[in-house]
């Protein structure tokens, strides 16, 4: 009697078993009904599922089987006022068989449905099934339940529930697009390593064609046989990323244009370098050409040597400022995706930095004081007894000034290396800053095209006083800028800045031309009072959206949307203020009148964006179209793909592009 106490007590202390029916069983597959729960409360919904246990080298089907099977099937028997789910079905595997390739599921899969119930009830219902090696075999079996009224709680199978739970493709957080000719493009991290396709429907595609990974700006693309031209497509897309990390997603691509994919690595540094040369043309360089056209007129009277030691300096000042840009914008997308190149210009406090820096550089050119004698940054003590320092910092400016302008072929060049791993995109940022430095280096390297230079003499004292009204011009631009970031507040601070600076300058220039020791006091002071400046910039507001002209639209992509759908043309662009090769073209290519004719002639709505600060609507249109930074300039025509149009445009870049030449 005290044997089978015990016994009856252990028997109450153990949890209650599963809610479990008997087994179909064949050699190749175990089927059994489960549930989450040994008891129902009325009206609270509880899951079922269909529990399928393989035989090694057997599978079943998903939903959309593929070339070949049959999706298995559950169905139940109801009381009335009760109802049911579809199933949620977990992410398929790839099963190829043969030259076919079919989705769906290998060892165990359990496919779960939800269910509310007024009552207790009992659960009765038939599935079906297809298994298949070698051979395919139909299957079916009923299913009874009885699941009395009480308290759920889990039952011993619910971890399966859980599983299966875990397994389900969970929305897609990135925006996918299929394009007429079955290119799936797909927004996301350069993480992605390998990825696949099932839709959710038979014959959405070719299922044993194979489906070609390649990267582009934006994520990735999936080549898709057989995908129908302007349809939607929904499906599941499994993701490998580089920590061999898997993972499903439910994804609804909408039709649009496919990204072109990631040049080769090759042609991606042959564009850094060109654009880097290029960028030597650009508007936004002049005021550090107007520094090195000065060093240049001194160096017919130097030695080879000397001149090399000058042009080295300069270009690693370049390179180790192009390789820290680099990983700053590669640590600001990690922090915010809405970064891009020029970044650093979205800041109202970098900007006056700068605006404060290239006023004194023209301070200092224009003789109001000396580093030394040198042209150096900032009024510090930068150079060396060669002056290689300076060469070295001048270098650096070089690139800081450089970022607001996009050259040809390095818009290409910029988002492929943002796609890239990080050293690639290191590696591609020093070949352009490599390219920036070419013109000097070649200079200075060869004694030919340096004989070519003027021989040195009082005209060079002119020469260098004249390069300073580069750097106050620079400096104005600078606080324009600003106004369009911060408003008036923002211009009095960084005003009051160059006023302080003004007269720290002054003071320093009086005391290195003899006067008395105290006149560095007031330098100090003045210098002191401009950092006091910054905490406010750093903080300031952001100003008024500046009015559009007339016939304009903000840009935002619902608007683009509308527009699209009512099949008008539109014609995007995406400019800043401190763009100055954006500002560039709107006065000579978009403002003319001919081209003002066509826009009205044509209905072209005309759509603008302003990245002077961050946006990330902006940022997520740059990327989609294959650039990273400012101008870009999109037309988008009734029943065309989109047409970007190059940096640099002419009033007959955009007729063209309008139709309308």
């Amino acid at each position: 009697m005290l044997l089978k106490a015990l016994l009856a007590a252990l028997l109450l202390a153990l949890p209650a078993l599963a809610a479990e029916s008997p087994p179909v069983a064949s050699p190749r597959a175990t089927a059994t009904l489960i549930t989450d729960t040994d008891h129902i409360a009325p009206g609270q919904p509880f899951r079922a599922a269909l529990r399928l246990r393989m035989a090694p080298g057997w599978h079943t089907y998903w939903k959309n089987p593929g070339d070949a099977g049959v999706a298995p099937t559950l169905t139940l028997k109801l009381p009335d006022g009760a109802t049911a789910s579809d199933i949620a079905w977990p992410a398929p595997a790839q099963q190829p068989e043969g030259p076919l390739m079919t989705w769906g599921y290998s060892g165990e899969v359990t496919l779960p449905i939800t269910i509310t119930a007024p009552s207790a009830l009992t659960l009765q219902a038939t599935a079906t099934w297809l298994v298949c090696n070698n051979i395919c075999v139909p299957e079916d079996g009923t299913f009874r339940l009885t699941l009395p009224a009480g308290t759920p709680a889990p039952s011993a199978q619910s971890p399966l529930f859980q599983a299966a739970e875990a397994a389900a493709p969970r929305p897609s957080p990135f925006p996918a697009r299929i394009s007429p000719d079955g290119i799936l493009a797909v927004t996301a991290p350069d993480a992605i390593t390998s990825a696949w396709f099932a839709p959710d429907t038979p014959d959405a595609i070719q299922p044993a064609a194979p489906q070609p990974f390649a990267r582009t700006a934006e994520g990735f693309t999936l080549a898709l046989t057989g995908a129908k031209p302007n349809q939607p497509l929904t499906g599941v897309l499994t993701l490998h990323d580089r920590t061999g990390q898997t993972q499903a997603l439910q994804i609804d691509a909408q039709p649009g244009a496919a990204p072109a994919p990631l040049a080769p690595l090759w042609q991606t540094l042959l564009f850094a370098f060109l654009g880097g040369i290029i960028l030597n043309l650009m508007p936004c360089v002049f005021p550090v050409l107007a520094l090195k056209a000065a060093a240049l007129a001194g160096m017919s009277a130097t030695s080879r040597r000397h001149a090399a030691r000058h042009a080295a300096a300069y270009t690693t000042g370049i390179l180790l400022t192009f390789a820290g840009v680099a990983a700053a914008l590669l640590a600001a997308r990690t922090a915010s995706d809405a970064v891009g190149w020029g970044f650093q210009f979205q800041s109202p406090l970098f900007v006056t930095v700068l605006a404060w820096l290239l006023f004194l550089m023209g301070l200092n050119l224009s003789g109001v004081f000396l580093v030394h004698g040198r042209f150096t940054a900032a009024g510090q003590k930068l150079t060396e007894k060669e002056g290689l320092a300076g060469q070295f910092f001048t270098g650096v400016l070089a690139v800081l000034v450089a970022t607001p302008c996009t050259a040809p072929f390095m818009g290409a060049a910029i988002a492929a290396a943002l796609a890239a791993p990080a050293v690639v995109t290191i590696l591609v940022f020093a070949v352009m800053g490599l390219g920036l430095a070419a013109p000097y280096l070649a200079i200075s390297l060869t004694p030919a095209l340096a004989r070519l230079l003027p021989r040195p003499g009082h005209w060079m004292t002119l020469f260098k006083q004249a390069m300073a009204f580069p750097m106050y011009g620079a400096a104005a631009w600078m606080v324009w800028v600003l106004s369009q970031q911060t408003g008036p507040a923002g211009v009095l601070a960084a005003s009051a800045g160059l006023v302080l600076l003004a007269l720290a300058a002054w003071a320093l220039g009086v005391r290195q031309h003899g006067g008395p020791r105290w006149f560095l006091a007031p330098a100090a002071l003045a210098a002191l009072a401009t950092l006091a400046l910054l905490p406010g910039l750093a903080a300031a507001p952001p100003a008024q959206a500046e009015a559009l002209q007339s016939g304009q639209e903000p840009y935002t992509p619902a608007r683009l949307a509308a527009l699209r759908a009512e099949g008008r043309p539109v014609f995007v662009n995406m400019t800043a203020a401190w763009c100055v090769t954006c500002l560039v073209n709107e006065r000579v290519a978009l403002a003319p009148d001919s081209v003002r004719a066509a826009f009205a002639a044509n209905n072209v709505a005309y759509l603008k964006g302003d990245w002077t600060r961050q946006d990330a609507t902006i940022t997520d249109f740059l990327r989609a179209n294959g650039r990273d930074g400012v101008p870009l300039y999109a037309v988008f025509l009734p029943g065309r793909p989109p047409e970007i149009l190059p940096q640099i445009l002419t009033p007959s870049i955009v007729l063209r592009a309008l139709g309308a030449s």
